[in-house]
């Protein structure tokens, strides 16, 4: 036999239902009263619905009386949270459960410095805590936390702020003693231009400029010295001396870039060779041995077809007769040390030896020969030449 239900009950029981759900999710309202540490009511301060994760759920703003209220709260575990500024701060636990919670007050608690004891101040007769126990099944809230431990935190950042003062100190230090090197090896350079540059032109105020020629013409020279670079002009000139380092003497290479510095070899030249038959005399005697030098200094031109060519003059200042007076000239081709020599004698008087061979490269004390170098267009480009004066002595 087949029952049949009416359609009326079934009805009424979804219905009982749905009112069941609605009951279990009711809400409540939650209100209360803000106090400062004094005791006195504090108006217009934020109050804030936090959940148990500490996620806003509602905010307000207390009133004039310092009164504030949260509407249609579920039942849960919150916390109410309020920031008076000046006046201090407070955090409550509140559990809404089966009713609203009322007359709910709230203390402000002012916060001392951590190196300041603050005495307590006094709290009404009905505490926060009496009104609502505290939970221990919440998380911990901050400024508890922060109550705790009052001082891990601040020695973590005092230790912080030392070691980083320790290390730019240390950085200031190491900087100050790189700038200490720079200027003792440019001490050195100033006590001896020599160092770094070969040339040394003699003016005719008297004074020497110590230099590195970058170009030259007719009328002027431009020269890099320590204190820059200075245009000198020819006429006011005496000498320009080439002062060649050989392989007895070490070139000074400043600290900074020693490590780094690797100069190419420099050629070895010949010294004079004297054939006269008592090659000692000038040593004897050296006030009346033969002494040739430069005078002024060497002109550098081109000519139609792309030749080089250096003139210039020698000059016997010494007290005999030098025989076969040459210009050794040594070019360097490129920085990697290549070099080539060429050499050119100078136009003086004539003089015929015993054995029948006559010279015109001799140089009479006191006499002044010219001399002519011509470097043709194959020769190719270099960077820089050197010059030894060479002459020999005879009887």
């Amino acid at each position: 036999m087949r029952i049949h239900r009416p359609k009326n009950s079934i009805l009424l029981a979804v219905s009982y239902l749905l009112i069941f759900s609605f009951l279990q999710a009711k809400d409540y309202g939650v209100s209360g009263q803000v106090f400062d540490s004094n005791g006195d009511k504090a108006g217009k301060v934020t109050v804030l619905l936090l959940d148990k994760s500490e996620l806003e759920v509602q905010s307000t703003k207390a009133k004039g009386n310092g009164k504030f209220k949260f509407k249609k709260v579920l039942s849960g575990q919150y916390f109410i949270r309020v920031d008076g500024g000046e006046l201090g701060k407070a955090n409550v636990r509140v559990a809404v459960s089966e009713d609203d919670i009322k007359d709910l007050q709230v203390s402000l608690q002012q916060t001392a410095p951590a190196n300041v004891v603050k005495e307590e101040a006094p709290v009404k007769k009905q505490s926060v805590a009496a009104v609502a126990p505290p939970i221990n099944d919440g998380p911990l809230v901050p400024e508890l936390a922060a109550e705790d431990e009052p001082g891990d935190a601040g020695s973590t950042y005092i230790m912080n702020e030392l070691s980083f003062e320790i290390k730019k100190l240390s950085a200031e230090v190491k900087h100050l003693s790189s700038e200490l090197e720079n200027l003792k090896s440019l001490s050195k350079m100033w006590v001896n231009p020599l160092a770094i540059y070969s040339k040394e032109i003699i003016m005719k105020n008297g004074s020497t400029i110590f230099g590195k020629i970058v170009y030259q013409d007719e009328s002027e020279l431009k020269v890099e010295t320590l204190v820059g670079y200075l245009i000198i002009k020819r006429d006011n000139i005496v000498r320009v001396i080439d002062n060649v380092i050989t392989e007895d003497t070490q070139e000074y290479v400043p600290e900074q870039v020693r490590d780094s510095y690797s100069p190419p070899p420099m050629p070895r030249l010949s010294e004079p060779k004297y054939t006269s038959a008592d090659p000692l005399n000038r040593s004897a005697g050296r006030k009346y041995a033969a002494n040739c030098v430069l005078v002024g200094n060497i002109t550098e031109k081109k000519d139609n077809q792309g030749n080089t060519i250096f003139t210039g003059e020698v000059k016997n200042i010494g007290g005999r007769r030098a025989d076969f007076v040459k210009m050794d000239f040594v070019f360097r081709k490129n920085w990697s040390g290549e070099t080539k020599t060429l050499t050119t004698f100078a136009r003086g008087t004539y003089h015929t030896f015993d054995s029948g061979i006559t010279t015109d490269a001799t140089l009479l004390p006191g006499a002044v020969g010219a001399f002519e170098l011509y470097v043709p267009h194959a020769f190719g480009s270099f960077i820089g030449y050197s010059y030894v004066i060479d002459w020999e002595e005879y009887e």
